[in-house]
């Protein structure tokens, strides 16, 4: 039987990097996947899957209105052996429920890859769902950006390097929005746990 999978970190563990990974043995074997890509990051990655060491694919975009099952029961084909999601979190609870049900009645397994937390800690409806229902939870590891622990939240920062406690639970970022830290050092530049 397939499984639901989710592979969470913060960011910069190579989560993208990884589903490439996955993607491309599954393509070297000659079979097909389909991959999936949120709407809130299709803009400024031009619909693409992009990792930070040059890797890339193409994807399929969804929104929170997508209904998966509908989508893999329509698109499959023969060669058909895996889901891959990227950037997870922003799934609904209804769409893991719909990825569940992917992998458990169409017997094809399901990969996620997201973050766990905002940068106010708290969870993302998707990883919610998903580290609730996944069959595997498989935590990527990064180094906190402060010191040598291993990180496990994000703080969010301003245009002047500040660090940012209230605002909008998304918005899409890099290295210079965000940092990733250990919860010893959320703590201390946050104060919110």
């Amino acid at each position: 039987m397939a499984k639901l999978h989710f592979f969470y970190s913060t960011m910069n563990a190579g989560k993208s990097t990884s589903l490439l990974q996955s993607n491309h043995n599954y393509l070297e074997t000659n079979l097909e996947t389909m991959i999936f890509l949120p709407k809130e990051i299709e803009a400024t990655s031009n619909g693409k899957i992009v990792s930070r060491i040059g890797l890339e694919a193409e994807a399929i975009i969804f929104d929170g209105e997508f209904n998966f099952l509908t989508y893999v029961n329509n698109n499959k084909t023969p060669k058909l052996s895996c889901i891959l999601v990227d950037e997870s979190q922003f799934l609904t609870k209804v769409q893991v429920q719909q990825l569940g049900e992917i992998a458990d009645d169409m017997n094809f397994p399901v990969m996620c890859y997201g973050i766990r937390t905002d940068f106010r800690g708290e969870l993302f409806e998707g990883s919610s769902a998903l580290l609730g229902s996944a069959d595997n939870l498989i935590e990527l590891k990064t180094i906190c950006s402060t010191c040598a622990r291993k990180a496990t939240m994000v703080v969010r920062l301003d245009s002047k390097g500040n660090v940012v406690t209230e605002g909008s639970k998304i918005k899409i970022g890099g290295n210079d929005i965000y940092k990733v830290v250990c919860r010893k050092h959320f703590r201390k530049l946050t104060q919110l746990i």
